[in-house]
């Protein structure tokens, strides 16, 4: 190369000079067509976590990265991250994005300074979602991503795609030797990991006997609650104006009232209690529909219970709250508690007893979660309790097996996270902003 230099002239290198130039200015700018398309993200997706746009590394650095991948992979959750340029097409941006991955899951992606995130429904609910968006809104890249990262794996469900775990690895093979003696060290140490497994497990029944006990004093008081409005009830099923209907109203919640009763004498188990609050649930809704009824009033929405404290019966909106120190999210309220929040006053909030004294439900711990979840499943209780105690002990893996999924499970049928769906998706979940308003739209159908 350097004995061709030396023999080009001085004016043929300042025509090659120019005609570079010109190149260059004849180009252009990239446009927006040569943006990388969807589906080599999905396709960089189903071997990675996170992927970075070499348009947009400026944004997370490959460090950063590299440790969010790892983080996720580690805690083996469906959980995709893009980072994208500003001039990124947004349309459709997240719907063809899950068609390209074909991967049920969480999707979170920065496009400049925008965030937004969509899920199928098996794996977050989008209010989860969208209250997750909302709290780490306005962050720059690193934090929002590294925040909203903690938040989601410890709130969604399913599990990560096989392709991550098929990489490559750097440990190599296991050598016989120490398979051996791996295999010496079980069988001398068999005796005392079996002790050891009896004591852990007398240990984990004592635990789960105190937690059903604190539950006890609670759902006891919720069955007691709901008698007393069944007493108060001015109604007989053989009164005038009275119908088939508003009788199969009552019937349903003098059953719900007994199911309630004998589900806790039964109970067992913390995550037995979710049937007792489910079956107090229902007794509510029904003696609702039998208000409307006598009322000549229209039927009520079937709708949850207050947030606040169910005993406040069905709810009849969603308010704004902002729990202390917390980010603010939509609960459904009862119309006593709506009024106090449109006040600017506190609403009347269920306090159980702790060891600190009278304490929110939901700052009490972990064993209320089963009681929140008769009433509050679904899947919705986990975005209702971001950034609270008990929400971010609920969906953890240790949570489950102490206490069982009391919340609701995240899989409703069908493909669960980090099953490969294809096309076969809800597209509802991961099409138009109308689906998760406020902090997870980007707008324009994103």
């Amino acid at each position: 190369m350097k004995s061709v230099l030396r023999t080009r002239s001085l004016p043929g290198l300042l025509a090659a000079l120019v005609l570079a130039a010109l190149t260059v200015l004849w180009v252009g700018p990239s446009p927006a067509s040569a943006a990388t398309s969807v589906s080599a993200i999905g396709e960089a997706l189903r071997e990675s976590p996170v992927y970075v746009d070499p348009a947009a590394s400026e944004q997370l650095s490959a460090a950063d990265a590299d440790t969010l991948a790892q983080q996720i992979e580690n805690a083996d959750k469906p959980l995709f991250l893009a980072v994208l340029p500003a001039d990124y097409p947004k349309q459709d941006l997240f719907t063809k994005l899950r068609t390209a991955t074909g991967i049920t899951g969480l999707y979170a992606v920065r496009v400049g300074d925008d965030f937004g995130a969509r899920a199928d429904s098996s794996v977050l609910s989008r209010a989860a979602v969208q209250n997750l968006v909302t709290t780490y809104k306005g962050e720059d890249t690193r934090a929002q991503l590294s925040d909203f990262t903690n938040s989601a794996l410890t709130n969604m469900g399913g599990s990560a795609p096989s392709g991550w775990s098929s990489s490559d690895d750097d440990g190599g093979g296991v050598s016989t030797a120490a398979l051996v003696t791996v295999g010496a060290v079980l069988v001398a140490g068999g005796a005392g990991a079996y002790t050891l497994v009896r004591r852990n497990r007398r240990r984990h029944e004592e635990e789960q006997r105190a937690a059903l006990e604190k539950l006890r004093v609670v759902v006891d008081e919720d069955i007691t609650a709901f008698g007393e409005e069944l007493d108060r009830l001015d109604f007989h099923p053989g009164e005038a104006g009275a119908d088939d209907a508003m009788r199969a109203d009552y019937e349903r919640a003098l059953d719900s009232y007994e199911q309630a009763k004998t589900f806790m004498a039964a109970a067992r188990r913390p995550e037995e209690v979710r049937a007792v609050t489910q079956a107090l649930e229902d007794g509510r809704f029904s003696l609702a529909q039998l208000a409307a009824r006598r009322e000549d009033r229209p039927l009520p929405e079937r709708r949850m219970p207050c947030f606040f404290d169910p005993r406040h019966g069905p709810s009849v909106a969603d308010a704004t709250w902002i729990p202390p120190g917390g980010a603010p999210r939509e609960v459904p309220v009862c119309a006593a508690d709506g009024t106090r929040l449109a006040d600017g006053r506190d609403p009347v909030m269920r306090e159980v007893d702790t060891d600190h004294g009278r304490r929110p439900y939901w700052d009490a711990g972990p064993a209320y979660g089963p009681w929140a979840g008769g009433y509050f499943g679904g899947g919705i209780l986990p975005g209702l309790l971001i950034g609270t105690m008990l929400g971010s002990m609920m969906a953890t893996s240790a949570y489950a097996s102490d206490y069982g999924s009391g919340y609701g499970d995240f899989g409703t049928g069908g493909y669960e996270g980090g099953d490969v769906s294809g096309a076969d998706f809800d597209s509802g979940d991961f099409g138009g902003g109308g689906d998760f308003g406020g902090g997870g739209d980007f707008g324009g159908g994103f």
